[in-house]
C-alpha cells in the first residue's frame, strides 16, 4: 500500500450502506469489513473521523413517520445515529482501534457530548471518533453533518462512503450509457445539476474549499486506497479540470 496522501479525513457513511442486501438494520457482515477498513485505514497513520447516518433504521421523511412532525421525526432519525455509531465503535474496537463516540444529543451512559477540541486531541492520539446525532439540530441531514464536522476537525478531505462507485452524467441505474466522472470541479457539478450530496452540504465544502470524494463503500479496502491518493471513486474540488473515468 502506497503512502497515506492524507493526515486526517472524514469518512461519511450512510445508514443505508449498513444494511447490506437486507431491508431493514445492520448486517453484521457489512458491519466487520467497514469497521476493519476503517481500522486498517487508522492503521495507517490516518486520523480518522466518521459521521455515520441513520437511514437503515429511521427516515424522518419516509412513510414510517405517518403524521409526525418534521422536527420530531428528525429527532427520532438522530437517535438512530446514535445506534449506528455505538454499533460501528463496538466492531471497530473488535478490530483493534481504539474508538469514541461523539453525539451532538448529550447521552452521557453511552457517548461524549461532542466537543471540538476534544474530538481533535482524540485523532492526534490515534483515536477513530465517531460522530453521532448529526447537527443536533432537525432539517439538516447527515451530510450536512458530515461537511461540518469535516470543516471543524480541520479534516483534508470529505471521503462520501455510498452504494455506487462515483457521480455519474445520469442515473447508472436507470441509463446503460452513463458515464463516471473521475475528477469534477464545484462550478461543473452545480451546472450539470448533479447530486454530489445535498445542497447545504455542498455549498459548505464549496464555500470552504473542502475536497470530496466519492467512492464505493461495499469494495473491500477502498478505504485505505482512497486515502492512499489512488483514482477510486470521483474527486470533486476547486480549480480541477472535470473528465470522465
Amino acid at each position: 500500500m502506497a503512502k497515506p496522501a492524507y493526515k486526517r479525513v472524514l469518512l461519511k457513511i450512510s445508514g443505508e450502506a449498513l444494511m447490506g442486501s437486507q431491508g431493514y438494520g445492520i448486517s453484521p457482515e457489512v458491519l466487520g469489513h467497514v469497521a476493519t477498513d476503517i481500522a486498517e485505514t487508522a492503521k495507517l497513520g490516518v486520523q480518522v473521523a466518521v459521521v455515520v447516518g441513520g437511514g437503515n433504521i429511521w427516515r424522518g421523511a419516509s412513510h414510517g413517520a405517518g403524521n409526525m412532525d418534521r422536527a420530531s421525526a428528525d429527532y427520532v432519525g438522530m437517535l438512530a445515529t446514535v445506534m449506528n455509531a455505538v454499533s460501528l465503535q463496538s466492531a471497530c474496537e473488535k478490530a483493534g482501534v481504539t474508538t469514541r463516540v461523539q453525539t451532538a444529543i448529550p447521552i452521557a451512559q453511552i457517548a461524549e457530548p461532542y466537543i471540538r477540541r476534544r474530538a481533535i486531541r482524540h485523532l492526534e492520539k490515534g483515536r477513530v471518533v465517531i460522530f453521532g446525532a448529526g447537527t443536533g439540530n432537525p432539517f439538516f441531514t447527515t451530510d450536512t453533518a458530515g461537511a461540518l464536522r469535516a470543516l471543524e476537525i480541520e479534516a483534508e478531505a470529505l471521503l462520501m462512503a455510498k452504494n455506487v462507485d462515483g457521480v455519474y452524467d445520469k442515473d447508472p441505474k436507470k441509463h446503460a450509457d452513463a458515464k463516471r466522472y473521475s475528477t469534477l470541479s464545484f462550478d461543473d457539478a452545480i451546472r450539470r445539476d448533479l447530486k454530489v450530496m445535498d445542497g447545504a452540504a455542498f455549498a459548505l465544502c464549496r464555500d470552504n474549499s473542502m475536497g470530496i470524494v466519492v467512492f464505493e463503500l461495499a469494495q473491500r479496502g477502498n478505504i485505505q486506497r482512497v486515502v492512499c491518493g489512488e483514482s477510486v471513486g470521483t474527486i470533486v474540488r476547486d480549480n480541477v479540470q472535470t473528465q470522465t473515468a
